[in-house]
C-alpha cells in the first residue's frame, strides 16, 4: 500500500487512475473532481474499457460546479491501453461494476479500489430530467472524493 504521508512531504503527486467502461461520464466527473478538489498532491487520469466520447451532459453537470471537463479543456475517452507504458499508478479506482469486473486486476496498480456509482447515461426523459440524474451521480462523486482525500490527508 502507498504511502501516501511519504509521497506528500517529498512532494511526489500520487498517480490516481479513475476506469469505467466508456470513459464519458463517471470516470471523467471523478477526474475532474479530483484534480480540482485534491490538487498538486495528485496526479489524475481516467481510461475506459471501451471508450466513447466524453457526455455533453456530463460537461454540462460538471460546468454547473465550474468545473471544465470539455474536449476543449484537454478531456477526451482514453482507452486503458493508452497506460501501458505510463509509470505504476498508486492507485487505481473503478467506478462502475461493468469495469471492475472486466478489469479486476490492473498491471502495476499499487492499490486498488471499487466505488460504484449508477450510469448516468442510461437516464431516459428530457434533457433537464436526464440532467438532473448527471448532477444526482455527480454530486454522490463529489461526495465520495472528500471522503477520500480527508483519509489521505489525515495524520499516519
Amino acid at each position: 500500500m502507498a504511502d501516501t504521508s511519504e509521497k506528500t512531504n517529498n512532494m511526489v503527486p500520487m498517480r490516481v487512475l479513475f476506469l469505467c467502461t466508456h470513459n464519458s461520464s463517471r470516470s471523467q466527473m471523478t477526474e475532474g473532481l479530483l484534480r480540482v478538489r485534491g490538487g498538486s498532491q495528485y496526479q489524475v487520469f481516467s481510461a475506459g474499457m471501451h471508450p466513447r466520447a466524453v457526455h455533453p451532459l456530463a460537461v454540462k453537470a460538471m460546468a454547473e460546479l465550474g468545473i471544465d471537463i470539455s474536449e476543449q479543456a484537454g478531456h477526451r475517452a482514453k482507452g486503458i491501453e493508452e497506460f501501458g507504458d505510463e509509470p505504476p499508478m498508486d492507485l487505481v479506482v473503478t467506478v462502475c461494476d461493468e469495469a471492475a469486473e472486466e478489469c479486476p486486476y490492473f498491471p502495476r496498480a499499487r492499490r486498488k479500489a471499487h466505488w460504484g456509482f449508477p450510469d448516468p447515461s442510461a437516464a431516459t426523459g428530457t434533457e433537464e430530467e436526464r440532467l438532473e440524474v448527471f448532477c444526482r451521480v455527480r454530486d454522490a462523486i463529489a461526495a465520495r472524493i472528500e471522503t477520500f482525500l480527508q483519509r489521505e490527508r489525515a495524520p499516519v
